[in-house]
């Protein structure tokens, strides 16, 4: 089993002035490589017979993980599976808002899409440390909001991303340095909503 680093769907300044290409490329070719690297070399410890099945399996079934590699598989293993998926749900002149079923489950859920945006900006801001903050849909099939430390995964609580910001400081330092607000503000103008509705579309 191993694992690659994924391409980037766009250039690292499409994201611009939102996201600025220095920390695009250093996010994404330093920091995620970085943790496709140890997860294979955690797995190749490991052996053929402590670890089987995709990277969400093994991020649910951390538990049958021998002591010694659970938790570099689980940091570096999650790392790489959030940023997967992070790097696909922004996308350049993207933003505004969802529409068909996931614009309706987030007005049921939320009230409206503003209240929602609301709710998940402070939830991102209430992040302590290095974290992130996902739309994920539960087993009920109903969207909510929840945080994860470091870089845990919504896989290994039950829960199914389908949107995601990086509270790290690698994600916005360089631009924004200690204004995380003005980060998660700025966020709202790169997300790509197809992608968000495609995810959740795969879950329902």
């Amino acid at each position: 089993m191993t694992f690659t680093l994924p391409d980037l769907p766009y250039s690292f300044d499409a994201l611009e002035p939102h996201i600025d290409a220095y920390t695009m490329q250093i996010h994404h070719d330093k920091h995620h490589a970085g943790y496709v690297t140890k997860l294979n070399a955690a797995l190749e410890s490991l052996g053929e017979s402590g670890a089987h099945g995709t990277l969400p399996v093994l991020l649910a079934n951390l538990s049958t993980i021998p002591d010694a590699f659970r938790t570099s598989i689980r940091n570096n293993g999650g790392g790489h599976y959030n940023h997967s998926l992070f790097w696909r749900v922004l996308a350049p002149d993207a933003g505004g808002e969802p529409s068909g079923e996931l614009a309706k489950a987030i007005a049921d859920q939320f009230n409206s899409f503003e209240n929602f945006q609301k709710l998940f900006s402070e939830a991102a801001m209430s992040v302590f440390g290095s974290g992130w903050c996902w739309l994920v849909v539960n087993n009920d099939g109903h969207p909510a909001i929840i945080s994860t430390p470091n870089q845990d995964s919504p896989v290994m609580y039950g829960s199914e991303p389908i949107l995601g910001i990086d509270l790290w400081e690698h994600s916005y330092y360089l631009h924004y340095q200690n204004r995380r607000a003005d980060y998660v503000q700025s966020f709202w103008n790169a997300v790509n909503w197809p992608q968000v509705q495609r995810n959740f579309a795969e879950i329902r």
